[in-house]
């Protein structure tokens, strides 16, 4: 790796000291994917190292992702161990080293119609393997709070209205809180319905960049940082969700995905379709982040609230009409 000099650099500079001090092999190349995140190569092998607050988590990731391979689920990571058993800490941060996998020229998206039921099955699969060995974890990781979690979120972005109606009109902010308090109230009357069991482990963050394709073909799921224990239905609910802007926001063809069918004859579910979660997390994370006078990042909030603003009203108007 080339030294550099300030800024991120020296940063860098010292964790790539750190890592070769630590590694049993030369690196030869390092660099940052993401926050906390990097890619590291030596002679022999690629490695991804990822930062954790603490041992604990680490620990988790770790044994999680093992058992997931020794029950049955081999489409994701595993943690290796290049520099020795001792944990990694570099700057009270917990270090895991996790195999690269080479990625596929073609990133996994909700584009199509083929990936979205790919990268559905392989979540449902997923879901079948993390119920036979849940038990295990009960201790481990917390449970899924769908409600509490909307609930908080709403009212954050409701307490924050002045800075967002900056940009976006008033009229329309309205429609948002109305969309997502309907959404909570049906939730709330149907709350033992996102408790049911059987329980799973859920992944938590289904968003398509957690589907990696590997350069063979094979789709993967990676990321488990936010895994928690509940029902199935709240990883189907974030689904739904993530797909329904590629869908025109249509329900007919959200119910033409077989793992939804049975999810979409409840109320609640139907319900938890009505809550613009996707608006609502990237404008707190921006207020959140004090990055909204950032021109790049606002127009990009302001285009996923408006862009399909009226399909997504459409879509409103037509489950309360069913459900009321």
């Amino acid at each position: 790796m080339t030294i550099r000099k300030g800024g991120d650099d020296v940063y860098l500079n010292r964790l790539f000291s750190y890592l070769q001090q630590q590694f049993q092999g030369e690196i030869v190349n390092m660099k940052p994917i993401r926050q906390t995140v990097f890619f590291v190569q030596t002679k022999t092998n690629k490695y991804v190292i990822k930062g954790y607050s603490s041992y604990n988590r680490l620990k988790i990731q770790e044994t999680f992702t093992s058992t997931l391979k020794k029950e049955g689920f081999q489409d994701t990571y595993s943690f290796v161990q290049p520099a020795g058993k001792d944990p990694l800490l570099f700057e009270k941060m917990y270090l895991g080293c996790i195999e690269y996998i080479e990625p596929h020229q073609e990133n996994f998206s909700y584009k199509t119609k083929k990936e979205r039921l790919e990268g559905l099955e392989l979540l449902g699969k997923f879901h079948t393997v993390t119920a036979s060995f849940e038990k295990r974890y009960r201790t481990l990781i917390p449970k899924a709070k769908l409600i509490k979690k909307w609930k908080e979120r709403a009212d954050f972005f409701s307490e924050h209205r002045p800075i967002v109606g900056k940009f976006i009109n008033t009229n329309i902010l309205d429609e948002l809180m109305t969309w997502a308090y309907w959404s909570l109230d049906g939730m709330e009357k149907h709350r033992d319905y996102f408790k049911s069991e059987p329980h799973v482990i859920l992944h938590g963050d289904v968003a398509h960049h957690n589907f990696l394709r590997a350069a063979s073909g094979k789709l993967t799921l990676i990321d488990f940082d936010l895994i928690s224990l509940g029902s199935d239905t709240i990883d189907l609910v974030q689904y739904a969700n993530r797909i329904l802007p590629f869908l025109s926001w249509s329900l007919k063809d959200l119910q033409k995905y077989p793992l939804l069918q049975k999810k979409m004859q409840e109320k609640a579910y139907l319900y938890s379709l009505a809550y613009p979660s996707d608006i609502f997390r990237e404008w707190n994370r921006i207020i959140k982040d004090n990055t909204y006078m950032n021109s790049v990042q606002t127009q990009q909030v302001m285009e996923l609230t408006m862009g399909q603003f009226y399909l997504r009203e459409k879509f409103f108007k037509r489950l309360k009409r069913f459900l009321d």
